[in-house]
């Protein structure tokens, strides 16, 4: 008696490699990766193979996602630890043996050139959220302390570079799992009406605390000077000012619809100071207009709101911390990005994710929604 086994066709076969991925939130970042390839080419096709090169970014940052999120959530709780020593070594070795460019000693030679900041960006939520997962059920005042701690260590050894941008993504994203870990309104109050009452205090004191011979305390003179300049863009119109005021104009004139697509000004005129990076979003609102930037936000919403249902419906401690974690940091990058282009926020190196150029803010924007991915995974196969 013969006994014949059918094979499988090759879709089956890959099926399981493809199932359990979250629908929605894959359309909401497809949304958010055409608007960031239409804007890449309007404002960069006279800048080489911009155009080319960020298409390329996005598909590396697309590949990272797919295999980031084959790994189950509880593999990536055991590379928490490891990822965060790696990340506090290499920082310190920075320190110690970093490469200085302009001032700034952020980089570090290991046989090629690398930025140990950007893996503390995914190390950070990580290592909280194990260290949470691990207290679960018993925590208390010392562990939150101790998760502070774990927190300023890395956040201090950038700020020392200085790197003031990366800083306060890795800081946000720490202070997320905090948050989300349950800590106590009573402590976060204090801190809220501190810095409300801080900024306040800048603002109306600004002619005064912003002269040449007043020396700001933890700060350096740049960090000073971005502050003031954000405060009053004329008192250095050609210099950090510059980048505000053209922002602002763009913005502006773009009204109610835009110019069109490929027909602003500012843009190809080249007033507008790193058209295709930090400041991309001025040349999107100036060919888009009010309605485009409304069209970007109401993505950039959708892929936030459905990041946060998806850890609201995770199954464990460690995949709930992190994928909120995860998710707020993505609509930081966007909220400080939007803000400092419009003259809100200080001008901070902070890119906007899926719409300015950058290979390695993508491969980080992939770990990290493949690590979201992952988790949304494990919940539907769990459900299945």
């Amino acid at each position: 008696m013969s006994v014949v086994f059918e094979r499988p066709s090759l879709w089956r076969r890959l099926q399981p490699i493809f199932s359990g991925f979250d629908l929605p939130l894959l359309a909401g970042l497809v949304v958010l990766g055409v608007m960031g390839l239409v804007t890449m080419y309007s404002a960069g096709y006279d800048n080489g193979s911009r155009f080319a090169d960020h298409g390329r970014n996005m598909l590396l940052g697309l590949g990272i996602l797919f295999v980031v999120a084959q790994v189950p959530p509880q593999r990536l709780a055991q590379l928490a630890v490891p990822l965060y020593s790696l990340g506090v070594a290499l920082l310190l070795a920075t320190a110690v043996f970093g490469i200085t460019k302009k001032g700034a000693t952020r980089w570090l030679n290991v046989g090629v050139v690398i930025q140990p900041s950007e893996l503390m960006k995914i190390a950070m939520p990580l290592m909280l959220a194990w260290w949470f997962q691990k207290r679960e059920g018993q925590l208390r005042a010392l562990d939150f302390a101790a998760a502070a701690l774990l927190l300023m260590v890395p956040v201090g050894l950038v700020v020392k570079q200085p790197d003031l941008g990366t800083a306060i993504l890795i800081l946000s994203g720490g202070l997320y799992i905090i948050y989300f870990a349950g800590l106590s309104w009573k402590l976060i109050l204090p801190v809220l009406l501190a810095g409300a009452m801080a900024v306040t205090a800048i603002v109306l004191s600004a002619d005064r605390i912003c002269q040449d011979d007043v020396t700001w305390p933890l700060l350096r003179e740049y960090q000073k000077h971005r502050v003031c300049t954000l405060l009053d863009p004329t008192t250095d119109p050609l210099g950090k000012g510059f980048h505000i005021i053209q922002g602002m104009i763009a913005i502006g004139s773009g009204g109610v619809t835009g110019k069109g697509f490929m027909q602003g000004t500012q843009t190809h005129l080249e007033f507008i100071p790193e058209r295709t990076t930090d400041f991309v979003f001025a040349a999107f609102a100036e060919e888009f207009g009010l309605m485009g930037a409304l069209t970007l936000i109401t993505a950039f919403t959708f892929v936030l709101a459905r990041g946060l249902l998806i850890a609201n419906s995770a199954p464990t401690v460690f995949s709930r911390l992190l994928a909120g974690a995860l998710t707020m940091s993505f609509f930081t990058y966007a909220m400080v990005n939007m803000g400092m282009v419009s003259g809100i926020l200080p001008v901070v190196g902070i890119p906007l994710p899926f719409i300015s150029y950058g290979g390695t803010a993508m491969v980080t924007l992939g770990l990290a929604l493949g690590m979201l991915m992952s988790i949304a995974r494990s919940r539907r196969l769990i459900q299945t």
